[in-house]
């Protein structure tokens, strides 16, 4: 049976279990110095309204001003030790749910938006902290500071060690547990509500030219307002349970520090308690409750954390769409990429997208897949890249079936470049390096010169220094696929798939890049799929893929063998 999500977390945390302990320890010394604290703080000042010689309230004086600077200093070392310790561990998450995450984009979550993963994700990982900052320690220092102070209270006076029991306990247990029940309905809504707000938002910034050319924008906006309304109305609401709690916990100090005034009263009254000792019993009372104050948001964090950690599990859980192979074969030279009665569906009972596909692309060859929206075209070259595996069928690469290879190996062969080419906030220079970091100056400019943009490029001041801006947004289109594509052909890729590299550009510039693409001299494969027909004889083959299966156009319109 497999362990809970808060199980596993706190598994995870046993590498810095002795700084967590070390950590509750602070805590607890530090709760403790505070109520000490108070309790002397009363005794002297009792005793000293009896004016009594300077030197027998020595020890009081020399008491208060070590317990007040043995609080603070257990504090801050509360705090220094707790965050060092909860930021090492995340740390250690963030990077083990990243790798889990890391091979299921883009093919393991079809159904998922970037703007969900982007939100959820961070936000779930960054929630989980809560687990180890609130809902660890502050349990564990409320029971010791809280069972220390009653048994301190109770060796004083019974009486008043019994009040402060009985007011300590409502406030330990049943104040934490209305707040999980108050906010358990909204901790969901409250995910689901922020992860909509904050894809809406992305969708605005990647789409607002389009949005703003079609006129869409007041649309979105009231989307993204929409999703902030219902995000509003649950922080309320949360914030009317985090006001009842706090106002519960004061409520119940005041009533517990007076039931414990009035048993000092009675008990002084009849000489069972010494007068000067009634401040400090009231005042240690008061104190006490500073240890389980925190425990009702604690617990609501700890619902927080729990419901995060869940979404991560059931996120980074699902099955890889690919597997990485026990003994790997050596590297493919990419001689040849086979594609043989492939057949794939998104699930076991939907339509197949692609239905028995027979193709070879091999170096210097010029192969363009056509296809209406929604064909399988995607589906086909994440499948030559191995971002999944075909439900039936084989692709071979070099006669060994790609599943035989490191999936690296084989993205180092056979390179895809999408219409969403990415491209950093950083330099040309630093962009086309990303393929291979050690390239020199020649190994750059001779990319770039096959991708026909070099020469604007020394048109620019800066040159090869010159910064793109976020996503290339300082170029054009077309300059911005060129640039991608000499990032492609520096990584020395034998095979290239280019999914619709002229999805945003103009019909005289698609034309110009597909000209120059195609009429490359080297002897990389080429495969490019792509709405219209490519510009006549320029392509070896010609494809048309519809309802699942491959056709081939008329011969005339390809280029000659």
């Amino acid at each position: 049976m497999s362990r809970g999500p808060l199980p596993t977390l706190l598994a995870a945390a046993r590498p810095v279990a002795h700084r967590f302990a070390g950590s509750a320890l602070c805590g607890a010394l530090a709760s403790a110095s505070a109520v000490a604290l108070m309790g002397t703080s009363g005794y002297l000042i009792s005793r000293a309204a009896l004016r009594p010689q300077v030197i027998t309230l020595a020890v009081a004086i020399t008491a208060v001003r070590a317990f007040s600077l043995s609080r603070a200093a257990f504090r801050y070392a509360e705090r220094l030790i707790s965050h060092d310790a909860s930021l090492r561990l995340l740390r250690e998450l963030r990077v083990r749910w990243f790798r889990r995450l890391e091979p299921l984009v883009p093919a393991g979550l079809p159904g998922a938006r970037c703007g969900d993963l982007l939100s959820g994700f961070v936000a779930d990982v960054e929630a989980v902290q809560h687990l180890y900052l609130r809902g660890i320690a502050p349990p564990l220092v409320a029971l010791t500071v809280g069972a220390g102070s009653v048994a301190a209270t109770m060796w004083l006076l019974p009486a008043a060690g019994l009040w402060l029991a009985l007011g300590l306990l409502p406030a330990a247990l049943a104040l934490p547990a209305a707040s999980v029940a108050l906010t358990r309905a909204a901790a969901s809504r409250r995910a689901a509500a922020r992860a909509e707000r904050d894809a809406e938002t992305v969708e605005l910034l990647h789409g607002a030219p389009d949005l703003i050319a079609f006129d869409r924008m007041d649309d979105q906006l009231g989307r993204i307002r929409a999703a902030d309304a219902a995000l509003a109305t649950i922080a309320r609401r949360d914030a009317r349970t985090a006001g009842f709690t706090s106002a519960s916990v004061t409520l119940l100090t005041a009533a517990t520090t007076l039931a414990v005034l009035v048993a000092g009263l009675h008990a002084v009254h009849h000489n069972g308690l010494p007068g000067v000792l009634l401040a400090a019993l009231a005042l240690a009372a008061t104190a006490a409750f500073e240890a389980v104050r925190p425990l009702p948001a604690a617990a609501a964090d700890l619902l927080t954390a729990h419901g995060a950690a869940a979404r991560l599990g059931a996120l980074t859980g699902q099955p890889p769409p690919v597997v990485d192979p026990v003994h790997p074969l050596p590297p493919p030279t990419g001689a040849l990429l086979r594609v043989h009665g492939v057949r794939v569906r998104h699930t076991a009972d939907s339509p197949w997208v692609l239905d028995g596909i027979d193709l070879d692309l091999r170096p210097g060859r010029r192969v363009a897949l056509l296809g209406p929206s929604g064909a399988g075209k995607s589906t086909l070259a994440h499948l030559l890249v191995r971002f999944r595996d075909p439900d039936h069928g084989t692709i071979t690469l070099d006669g060994h079936d790609l599943r035989a290879y490191e999936p690296d190996d084989v993205r180092r062969t056979v390179c895809l470049i999408d219409q969403h080419a990415h491209l950093f906030d950083t330099t040309i220079r630093a962009n086309v390096a990303l393929a291979k970091p050690d390239a020199t100056e020649t190994e750059l400019i001779e990319a770039l010169r096959r991708a026909r943009v070099w020469d604007w490029i020394t048109t620019l001041p800066a040159g090869l220094d010159t910064h793109l801006g976020e996503h290339g947004a300082r170029v054009s289109g077309g300059q911005r696929q060129r640039i991608a594509l000499a990032r492609a052909f520096l990584s020395g890729a034998r095979l290239l798939i280019l999914d619709e590299p002229t999805a945003h550009l103009d019909a005289a510039t698609a034309h110009e890049l597909l000209t120059d693409i195609l009429g490359d001299p080297s002897d990389t494969g080429i495969l490019l799929i792509i709405h219209t027909p490519p510009p006549p004889g320029t392509a070896d083959q010609i494809l048309h893929l519809t309802s699942g299966r491959l056709h081939e156009v008329a011969a005339e319109t390809a280029r000659p063998r």
